[in-house]
């Protein structure tokens, strides 16, 4: 049954009059939505794909805290007007409480054809490294990330962080605002690669890989529950070292159906807006909604403080259950040599160090493997300590005999003649016996 709904996706997509294979600078090519992603939404997940323009007219721009005069009213097409006020530091803040969860913060569920009617919650945007090397972004948009509770916390971190309002299912690193997102890498049509995002990372695949299912020339794709990151399979995902995803089958989503589609230009970091493949009989795009993109602020509330009575912090790690919401596609590095971003993201000491933890967990810290683990450990450090006393020890003799070496030829020159000035040379007041003795030592020398 699932192949089947996939199979009929598929070709509600691709099958478009040859009208649309005349490509030009204004008109998406139709590889582009044959081989769009298809995204399955977790069937528990309440937070669907969400409209952008329903979203900024649900959000009120401030800075530090504070509304901003700036236009009457925001949509996509001016939205790139609060650059002017305050830059990156711009937040698109929700009129309403995020935990009384409105209904424009759950977005839009597709039907069973896999559309959404009323929302356009995808952006495609083309990337044209060359004329035969294309990457195509889908966006994926929704109003708000919902993350981990301490169910998704993996064994033995999850004791650590215990506490009152852990226990009681409160979720962290929760923001307003969710920007997601696959690439697909073309070249002269053909997908060679595919990109997941995931939080703050990701991961691409050769299109050949095993690791990924290829239904119909399009990518399947699984949409985590709350925080929507993207997997190649369903199941459990691990992430950040000790968290982990839910993935499972609920609702198809075929983002193309509800889309925008641009062309990025890296020179002037802008877009135009181009003529969808899923429109053959049109010449223009049907609006000239680039604004959007220009916004450098957050797309949701920034981190409430430690005042607010709706934040908490994760103990001993510092995790807040509300982050700021995050920046848009014009920071999700369009331009990459690679199918993942060319410069990796810089972790911290204590991620870094629970991820260490946890890669030794399972063979050597579990359970009983502790104490073999500290055994082994015990004996090591005993053979190093005896390995290096050993070794001193030989240092040492080694060092004193390089210092009863065989002398040289002159000393042994300067020894000889001192010992025949010894055997000429006699005092008057030497006893018999030791006249005797020098005299029998000489002859010997002078034998020898």
């Amino acid at each position: 049954m699932v192949q089947k709904q996939l199979l009929l996706l598929s070709l509600a997509s691709i099958f478009v009059p040859a009208a649309s294979e005349a490509s030009g600078l204004n008109r998406c090519p139709d590889y582009v939505a044959s081989h769009a992603p298809l995204v399955w939404l977790h069937p528990e997940d309440r937070f669907m794909p969400s409209d952008l323009a329903a979203h900024i007219s649900n959000t009120i721009p401030k800075l530090d805290g504070q509304p901003i005069s700036g236009p009457s009213s925001l949509d996509l097409e001016n939205l790139g007007d609060l650059n002017g006020y305050g830059g990156e530091e711009v937040a698109l803040t929700s009129k309403e409480d995020p935990l009384t969860y409105p209904t424009w913060i759950l977005g839009e569920a597709p039907d069973a054809k896999g559309k959404i009617h009323n929302s356009v919650p995808c952006a495609v945007i083309l990337v044209e490294k060359s004329d035969i090397d294309v990457d195509a972004f889908y966006f994926y948009f929704y109003s708000f990330n919902e993350g981990p509770n301490i169910t998704q916390v993996l064994e033995p971190i999850n004791r650590f962080i215990a506490g009152d309002h852990l226990s009681t299912g409160i979720h962290f690193g929760n923001h307003v605002g969710d920007w997601e997102h696959n690439m697909v890498r073309f070249h002269n049509g053909t997908p060679v690669g595919v990109y997941y995002s995931q939080h703050v990372d990701g991961v691409g695949f050769k299109w050949d890989s095993s690791k990924i299912n290829i239904t119909d020339g399009r990518p399947v794709v699984y949409s985590a529950a709350g925080s929507h990151a993207n997997y190649p399979s369903k199941g459990h995902q691990i992430h950040n070292a000790a968290l982990f995803d839910y993935c499972d089958e609920g609702k198809i989503w075929d983002p193309v159906l509800s889309a925008y589609f641009y062309r990025f230009n890296p020179d002037t970091t802008t877009i135009t807006p181009i003529v969808s493949p899923l429109q053959p009989s049109a010449t223009e795009p049907a609006q000239n909604l680039t604004s959007w993109f220009d916004f450098v602020g957050h797309w949701g509330d920034i981190r409430y403080p430690d005042s607010d009575p709706r934040q908490k912090t994760v103990p001993h790690f510092g995790l807040k259950r509300f982050n700021s919401g995050p920046n848009g596609p014009r920071f999700k590095h369009l331009v990459r040599k690679g199918l993942v971003r060319d410069h990796p993201r810089m972790t911290g000491w204590k991620e870094w160090a629970v991820s260490i933890f946890m890669a030794w967990y399972p063979c050597c810290i579990r359970g009983w493997r502790l104490w073999r683990s500290l055994g082994i450990m015990a004996v090591a450090v005993s053979v190093f300590v005896l390995a290096l006393i050993f070794g001193i020890r030989k240092y040492k003799t080694w060092r004193q005999r390089m210092a009863y070496t065989k002398l040289g030829d002159d000393d042994i020159a300067m020894n000889e003649l001192g010992r025949q000035e010894e055997c000429l040379v006699s005092s008057d007041s030497d006893s018999d016996d030791e006249d005797d003795y020098r005299r029998d030592r000489c002859e010997a020398m002078m034998r020898g």
